[in-house]
Protein backbone atom coordinates (compact mmCIF):
# COMPACT_ATOMS: atom_id res chain seq x y z
CA UNK A 1 0.00 0.00 0.00
CA UNK A 2 2.88 2.32 1.01
CA UNK A 3 3.72 2.09 -3.09
CA UNK A 4 0.68 3.53 -4.25
CA UNK A 5 2.24 7.13 -2.75
CA UNK A 6 5.61 6.56 -3.03
CA UNK A 7 7.44 9.32 -5.06
CA UNK A 8 11.10 7.48 -4.54
CA UNK A 9 13.13 8.26 -7.23
CA UNK A 10 10.82 10.23 -8.90
CA UNK A 11 11.77 12.89 -11.22
CA UNK A 12 9.66 16.17 -10.05
CA UNK A 13 10.38 19.67 -11.96
CA UNK A 14 8.84 22.75 -9.50
CA UNK A 15 8.45 25.32 -11.88
CA UNK A 16 7.85 28.24 -9.54
CA UNK A 17 9.74 26.40 -6.77
CA UNK A 18 11.52 28.75 -5.09
CA UNK A 19 8.96 30.62 -2.82
CA UNK A 20 5.46 29.95 -1.55
CA UNK A 21 3.15 26.88 -2.51
CA UNK A 22 5.89 26.10 -4.83
CA UNK A 23 8.75 26.03 -2.41
CA UNK A 24 6.43 23.65 -0.04
CA UNK A 25 5.58 20.94 -2.76
CA UNK A 26 9.52 21.50 -3.44
CA UNK A 27 9.99 20.32 -0.15
CA UNK A 28 7.71 17.78 0.29
CA UNK A 29 8.64 16.13 -2.55
CA UNK A 30 12.13 15.76 -1.72
CA UNK A 31 11.27 14.49 1.69
CA UNK A 32 9.44 12.05 -0.14
CA UNK A 33 12.23 10.19 -1.62
CA UNK A 34 12.19 12.51 -5.20
CA UNK A 35 14.78 13.87 -7.50
CA UNK A 36 13.63 17.78 -6.94
CA UNK A 37 14.48 20.11 -9.65
CA UNK A 38 13.00 23.06 -9.00
CA UNK A 39 13.15 26.34 -11.41
CA UNK A 40 12.04 30.01 -11.25
CA UNK A 41 13.62 33.80 -12.48
CA UNK A 42 16.30 34.45 -9.31
CA UNK A 43 18.73 32.61 -8.65
CA UNK A 44 19.03 34.04 -5.14
CA UNK A 45 15.70 32.71 -3.99
CA UNK A 46 16.75 29.53 -5.78
CA UNK A 47 19.95 28.94 -4.04
CA UNK A 48 17.68 29.20 -1.01
CA UNK A 49 15.54 25.92 -1.22
CA UNK A 50 19.29 24.19 -1.07
CA UNK A 51 17.91 22.02 -3.92
CA UNK A 52 18.92 21.60 -7.43
CA UNK A 53 17.80 24.35 -9.62
CA UNK A 54 17.59 25.98 -12.82
CA UNK A 55 17.06 29.50 -13.50
CA UNK A 56 14.15 30.30 -15.80
CA UNK A 57 11.69 32.97 -16.96
CA UNK A 58 8.68 31.18 -18.17
CA UNK A 59 8.00 34.05 -20.03
CA UNK A 60 10.33 33.30 -22.38
CA UNK A 61 10.37 30.36 -24.79
CA UNK A 62 13.84 29.67 -25.14
CA UNK A 63 14.70 29.84 -21.53
CA UNK A 64 11.85 26.97 -21.06
CA UNK A 65 13.56 24.84 -23.68
CA UNK A 66 16.62 25.13 -22.08
CA UNK A 67 15.79 24.31 -18.29
CA UNK A 68 13.78 21.23 -19.85
CA UNK A 69 16.58 19.90 -21.87
CA UNK A 70 19.08 21.00 -18.60
CA UNK A 71 17.01 18.40 -16.13
CA UNK A 72 16.97 15.85 -19.43
CA UNK A 73 20.97 15.89 -19.66
CA UNK A 74 20.50 15.81 -15.47
CA UNK A 75 18.37 12.86 -14.80
CA UNK A 76 17.50 11.39 -18.06
CA UNK A 77 13.96 11.40 -17.50
CA UNK A 78 11.14 13.16 -15.90
CA UNK A 79 8.35 11.80 -14.12
CA UNK A 80 6.43 15.06 -12.74
CA UNK A 81 5.96 18.65 -13.75
CA UNK A 82 4.44 21.07 -10.87
CA UNK A 83 3.47 24.06 -13.13
CA UNK A 84 3.18 26.80 -10.06
CA UNK A 85 4.74 30.18 -11.60
CA UNK A 86 2.65 32.91 -11.77
CA UNK A 87 2.48 36.85 -11.21
CA UNK A 88 -0.29 39.34 -10.19
CA UNK A 89 -1.16 42.66 -10.47
CA UNK A 90 -4.62 44.05 -8.54
CA UNK A 91 -5.74 47.29 -10.78
CA UNK A 92 -9.31 48.26 -11.98
CA UNK A 93 -10.74 46.79 -15.28
CA UNK A 94 -11.44 49.61 -16.98
CA UNK A 95 -7.70 51.09 -16.71
CA UNK A 96 -6.01 48.15 -16.59
CA UNK A 97 -2.23 48.97 -18.05
CA UNK A 98 -1.43 46.73 -21.02
CA UNK A 99 1.91 45.55 -19.96
CA UNK A 100 0.71 44.72 -16.91
CA UNK A 101 -1.89 42.68 -19.20
CA UNK A 102 0.47 41.33 -21.31
CA UNK A 103 2.85 40.31 -18.41
CA UNK A 104 0.52 38.50 -16.60
CA UNK A 105 -0.36 36.59 -19.92
CA UNK A 106 2.99 36.00 -20.82
CA UNK A 107 3.58 34.33 -17.46
CA UNK A 108 0.24 32.43 -16.35
CA UNK A 109 -1.12 31.62 -19.62
CA UNK A 110 1.78 31.36 -22.55
CA UNK A 111 4.67 30.47 -19.94
CA UNK A 112 2.31 27.59 -18.29
CA UNK A 113 1.19 26.00 -21.43
CA UNK A 114 5.05 26.24 -22.94
CA UNK A 115 6.21 24.69 -19.78
CA UNK A 116 3.78 21.81 -20.01
CA UNK A 117 4.06 21.43 -23.45
CA UNK A 118 7.92 21.13 -23.19
CA UNK A 119 7.62 18.90 -20.18
CA UNK A 120 4.71 17.17 -22.40
CA UNK A 121 6.80 16.26 -25.06
CA UNK A 122 9.12 14.36 -22.94
CA UNK A 123 6.36 12.46 -21.28
CA UNK A 124 4.55 11.70 -23.96
CA UNK A 125 7.82 9.89 -25.68
CA UNK A 126 8.22 8.32 -22.39
CA UNK A 127 4.39 7.13 -22.27
CA UNK A 128 4.28 8.22 -18.83
CA UNK A 129 3.87 11.34 -16.45
CA UNK A 130 2.03 13.46 -14.86
CA UNK A 131 1.33 17.29 -14.96
CA UNK A 132 -0.28 19.27 -11.71
CA UNK A 133 -0.98 22.77 -12.59
CA UNK A 134 -2.06 25.42 -10.00
CA UNK A 135 -4.91 27.37 -10.42
CA UNK A 136 -6.83 29.19 -8.00
CA UNK A 137 -10.16 29.83 -6.72
CA UNK A 138 -10.51 32.79 -8.92
CA UNK A 139 -10.97 30.62 -12.13
CA UNK A 140 -14.27 30.20 -10.71
CA UNK A 141 -15.26 32.67 -8.09
CA UNK A 142 -14.32 36.37 -9.27
CA UNK A 143 -13.11 39.35 -7.09
CA UNK A 144 -12.88 42.79 -8.17
CA UNK A 145 -9.22 44.36 -9.37
CA UNK A 146 -8.05 41.40 -10.41
CA UNK A 147 -9.81 40.90 -13.89
CA UNK A 148 -6.73 39.75 -15.62
CA UNK A 149 -5.22 37.27 -12.96
CA UNK A 150 -8.50 35.79 -12.90
CA UNK A 151 -8.62 35.36 -16.37
CA UNK A 152 -5.61 33.77 -16.55
CA UNK A 153 -6.17 30.97 -13.55
CA UNK A 154 -9.43 30.52 -15.79
CA UNK A 155 -7.23 29.30 -18.86
CA UNK A 156 -5.20 27.48 -16.58
CA UNK A 157 -8.44 25.32 -15.35
CA UNK A 158 -9.37 24.86 -19.37
CA UNK A 159 -5.71 24.01 -20.28
CA UNK A 160 -6.02 21.26 -17.45
CA UNK A 161 -8.60 19.68 -19.28
CA UNK A 162 -7.52 20.11 -22.70
CA UNK A 163 -4.34 18.37 -22.20
CA UNK A 164 -5.82 16.23 -20.19
CA UNK A 165 -7.99 15.03 -23.17
CA UNK A 166 -4.59 14.52 -25.73
CA UNK A 167 -2.79 13.10 -23.50
CA UNK A 168 -4.73 10.32 -21.85
CA UNK A 169 -3.88 7.76 -24.13
CA UNK A 170 -0.37 7.97 -23.51
CA UNK A 171 -0.86 7.90 -19.82
CA UNK A 172 -0.15 11.14 -19.34
CA UNK A 173 -2.35 13.07 -16.23
CA UNK A 174 -2.83 16.55 -16.34
CA UNK A 175 -4.56 17.21 -13.06
CA UNK A 176 -4.63 21.07 -11.29
CA UNK A 177 -4.90 22.44 -7.91
CA UNK A 178 -7.10 25.37 -7.38
CA UNK A 179 -6.27 27.54 -3.87
CA UNK A 180 -8.16 29.20 -1.77
CA UNK A 181 -7.07 31.84 0.81
CA UNK A 182 -3.30 31.16 0.88
CA UNK A 183 -0.78 33.00 3.28
CA UNK A 184 2.19 33.71 1.38
CA UNK A 185 4.59 36.06 0.19
CA UNK A 186 2.96 36.36 -3.12
CA UNK A 187 0.00 37.68 -1.53
CA UNK A 188 0.99 39.10 1.83
CA UNK A 189 -0.22 42.76 0.73
CA UNK A 190 -4.21 40.93 1.41
CA UNK A 191 -3.05 39.24 4.84
CA UNK A 192 -1.74 41.74 6.72
CA UNK A 193 -4.70 44.09 5.67
CA UNK A 194 -7.06 42.87 8.65
CA UNK A 195 -10.33 44.03 6.53
CA UNK A 196 -9.14 41.74 3.94
CA UNK A 197 -7.77 39.11 6.17
CA UNK A 198 -10.91 38.80 8.29
CA UNK A 199 -13.04 38.76 4.65
CA UNK A 200 -11.32 35.70 3.74
CA UNK A 201 -11.81 34.53 6.88
CA UNK A 202 -15.53 34.80 6.95
CA UNK A 203 -15.86 33.64 3.62
CA UNK A 204 -14.03 30.32 3.91
CA UNK A 205 -16.57 27.51 6.05
CA UNK A 206 -13.24 26.32 7.77
CA UNK A 207 -13.15 29.80 9.12
CA UNK A 208 -8.85 30.23 8.56
CA UNK A 209 -6.59 31.02 5.67
CA UNK A 210 -4.50 28.22 4.29
CA UNK A 211 -0.85 27.89 4.25
CA UNK A 212 1.36 26.62 1.28
CA UNK A 213 1.43 23.39 4.15
CA UNK A 214 -1.76 22.67 3.08
CA UNK A 215 -1.55 22.32 -0.70
CA UNK A 216 1.22 19.89 -0.20
CA UNK A 217 -1.00 16.46 0.38
CA UNK A 218 -3.48 17.08 -2.93
CA UNK A 219 0.43 17.89 -4.29
CA UNK A 220 1.57 14.43 -3.12
CA UNK A 221 -1.34 12.07 -4.34
CA UNK A 222 -1.55 13.59 -7.88
CA UNK A 223 2.16 13.18 -8.44
CA UNK A 224 2.26 9.55 -7.16
CA UNK A 225 0.96 6.04 -8.26
CA UNK A 226 -2.04 6.58 -6.40
CA UNK A 227 -3.68 8.85 -8.88
CA UNK A 228 -2.96 7.18 -12.38
CA UNK A 229 -6.69 7.20 -13.17
CA UNK A 230 -7.38 10.71 -12.45
CA UNK A 231 -7.16 13.28 -15.12
CA UNK A 232 -8.51 16.66 -16.11
CA UNK A 233 -9.67 17.46 -12.61
CA UNK A 234 -9.42 20.68 -10.64
CA UNK A 235 -9.09 19.74 -7.01
CA UNK A 236 -10.33 22.93 -4.63
CA UNK A 237 -7.99 23.00 -1.80
CA UNK A 238 -9.90 25.92 -0.44
CA UNK A 239 -11.16 25.15 3.35
CA UNK A 240 -14.53 24.38 1.58
CA UNK A 241 -14.85 28.08 -0.02
CA UNK A 242 -16.08 26.89 -3.25
CA UNK A 243 -18.57 24.87 -1.53
CA UNK A 244 -20.43 27.90 -0.17
CA UNK A 245 -20.23 30.61 2.71
CA UNK A 246 -21.85 30.84 6.33
CA UNK A 247 -24.11 33.26 6.55
CA UNK A 248 -25.54 34.59 10.13
CA UNK A 249 -28.76 32.55 10.18
CA UNK A 250 -29.15 30.81 13.47
CA UNK A 251 -30.45 26.84 12.90
CA UNK A 252 -31.69 24.59 15.13
CA UNK A 253 -28.85 22.19 17.05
Amino acid sequence: MADLFSLQDQVIHVCGGSRGIGRAIAAACHQAGARVVVSARRESTLQATGLPYEVCDIADAAQIERCVQSILSRFGRLDVLFNVAAINFRHAAETFPLDKLDDILAVNVRGNFLMARACGRVMLEQRRGKIVNIGSFQGYMSLAGVAAYGASKGAIAAMTRALAVEWAASNVQVNAIAPGFIQTDFNKILWEDPKIYAFAVERTPMGRWGTPADIVGAALFLASPASDYVTGQVIYVDGGLSAGSTWPLVVPR
